[in-house]
């Protein structure tokens, strides 16, 4: 197995000149029912996988867990291999949502040590033919593991003094003024609001390391050490870890299961209004 000593995002002319070591990962999903594979075969990337984030990057939802919990490492090794990725290979993935969506793969793998990123732009970022049709791939040598209990966080650490929940939803879900997907608007209290989408530029790409560290310094993070992520479902939240890795914060953790878990658990409170 590869290290994940790769960067957390590549941009089209890496891939371009690395095409033929490298598994491209197409993650389309969308939150309003919308379906990836039908996007996938409506026209992808040259060569590129699709990965279904409902069957292999999340096991089934419930208010206990989230919307979506990570699956058993034994049920992503699976959808691994039948996508034709092994331990060894470098994954790079892609969305047509800035990579928020593709950072879940992303972050799976690098979370379990292997190398991935995140092809910046996406989708948007490429101005060839795209194909219709799956690659022909054989089937990959992909090992279960555990996932890293260091890269994890649970419900009542968000609520521990020393550590900071930082939340990836849009400034609108955050302060509650709107919530149609969620039990209970708002956020968790003291959280600091970091949407995910505002890491990009206007054009769908990363900003640069220094925009970055500006946007973390706004909301009082020089560190990810005690960062933990959180968003509906633990989905976007892996948007931000990559981030803040890729500014050279370190790695902060993820609470999988974001404000879909937490707006159930009653017995915790919810504030509103900015942070």
């Amino acid at each position: 197995m590869q290290s994940s000593a790769m960067g957390p995002f590549v941009d089209l002319e890496w891939w371009s000149q690395n095409r033929r070591r490298v598994v491209l990962a197409d993650v389309r999903w969308y939150l309003d029912g919308r379906s990836g594979r039908e996007a996938y075969d409506g026209g992808h990337l040259p060569g590129a996988v699709f990965i279904d984030l409902d069957r292999w990057l999340s096991a089934e939802g419930s208010p206990l867990e989230g919307r979506n919990p990570l699956p058993a490492p034994h049920d992503f090794a699976l959808g691994m291999r039948e996508a034709g990725i092994s331990d060894d290979d470098i994954v790079v993935a892609y969305d047509d949502a800035g990579g928020v969506i593709a950072a879940r793969l992303v972050w799976m793998l690098r979370a379990t040590g292997h190398s991935s990123a995140i092809l910046d732009g996406g989708l948007a970022s490429y101005e060839g033919p795209l194909e219709t049709k799956p690659p022909s791939r054989a089937a990959g040598d992909f090992t279960a593991q555990p996932w890293p209990g260091n890269r994890l966080a649970e419900i009542h650490e968000l609520s521990i003094e020393a550590n900071l929940a930082v939340d990836a939803r849009n400034r609108d879900r955050f302060e509650g003024k709107q919530d149609p997907i969620d039990p209970r608007p708002g956020h968790v209290p003291g959280a600091r609001n970091v949407p995910c989408r505002e890491n990009l530029d206007p054009s769908g790409k990363l900003r640069s390391k220094a925009e970055l560290l500006r946007i973390f310094a706004a909301a009082g993070i020089s560190s990810a050490e005690n960062v933990i992520s959180y968003c509906g479902s633990g989905v976007t939240a892996c948007h931000n870890l990559l981030a803040l890795e890729y500014a050279g914060l370190g790695h902060g953790r993820l609470f999988t299961g974001g404000w879909s878990q937490y707006g159930h658990a009653l017995e915790f409170p919810v504030e509103l209004g900015p942070a």
